[in-house]
């Protein structure tokens, strides 16, 4: 899947995320996650790895996903993820 443009998904509001994905000139997947910082250090590492096998299940290569993160559960982050991905297609 070749991400063709900057799409985004979600929310930032409480119990969301939003998340941006754009095309990475470098290649590869690259996930920037912004959250507070005490859901970064406990849950940060589980978000990173929700969305990166979100991304490899669509089969997605060289994209940026930025991830704004307002305490939203997993399944939600998996919906974002997916959503933003498909509008990058288009």
């Amino acid at each position: 899947m070749k991400i063709c443009k900057t799409a985004q998904a979600g929310a930032f509001e409480s119990n969301d995320v939003l998340i941006t994905v754009a095309p990475n000139e470098q290649g590869g997947v690259q996930v920037q996650l912004e959250t507070k910082r005490v859901i970064l250090k406990q849950f940060g590492k589980q978000i990173e790895q929700v969305v990166r096998d979100q991304v490899a299940k669509m089969g997605a290569e060289d994209v940026i996903i930025k991830v704004q993160d307002k305490g939203a559960l997993n399944y939600t982050i998996r919906a974002r993820v997916q959503t933003a991905l498909e509008r990058a297609l288009v």
